[in-house]
C-alpha cells in the first residue's frame, strides 16, 4: 500500500533535486546533458539509501533527469531573453524547494511527472521568434 506512496515521493524529489541542479548550474545545450545524467544518478542514489528500495531509486532516477531536462529548457529560455543567472538561478531554487515539499503529498509526484513536461513545452512554444534588429522599425 506505501509503495505507491513512496514511488511518487522519490518522482517528486528526483524532480526537485533535477530543478536544483540545473538552477544552481544554469546549463547551456552542452551542459545540460551531463546535469541531466548527474541529477539522474543523485536522486536515484536518494530513493535507493533514503527511501529504500529499487522501485524508488528507478522512480527517483527517472524524476532527477525530467526534472533537470525541464529545469533547462526554462533557464535557458530565460538567459536568452535576458534574465539574468542569480535572477533565473534563485527563483528556480525557489521553484524546486516547492516542489520538494509538494512530492510529500501522496500522488502529487506523479501530477509533478505528468504536468512538468507539458509546462516545458508549453514555454518553449511561447519563446518568441528572433526579430530583424531595426530593419523592422525601416519603412519600405
Amino acid at each position: 500500500m506505501w509503495e505507491w506512496y513512496r514511488i511518487g515521493l522519490s518522482l517528486g524529489l528526483g524532480i526537485a533535486l533535477g530543478g536544483l541542479l540545473s538552477a544552481l548550474l544554469a546549463p547551456r545545450r552542452a551542459l545540460l546533458a551531463i546535469i541531466a545524467l548527474a541529477a539522474a544518478a543523485a536522486a536515484a542514489v536518494l530513493g535507493y539509501y533514503a527511501i529504500d528500495g529499487w522501485h524508488e531509486a528507478v522512480a527517483g532516477g527517472a524524476g532527477g533527469a525530467l526534472g533537470a531536462l525541464a529545469a533547462g529548457t526554462v533557464v535557458g529560455g530565460a538567459l536568452a531573453r535576458g534574465g539574468t543567472r542569480a535572477g533565473t538561478a534563485a527563483l528556480l531554487v525557489i521553484a524546486a524547494l516547492v516542489l520538494a515539499g509538494l512530492a510529500f503529498v501522496p500522488a502529487v509526484g506523479y501530477l509533478e511527472a505528468a504536468a512538468l513536461p507539458l509546462l516545458a513545452v508549453r514555454a518553449r512554444r511561447r519563446r518568441p521568434a528572433r526579430h530583424a534588429g531595426l530593419r523592422s522599425l525601416a519603412r519600405d
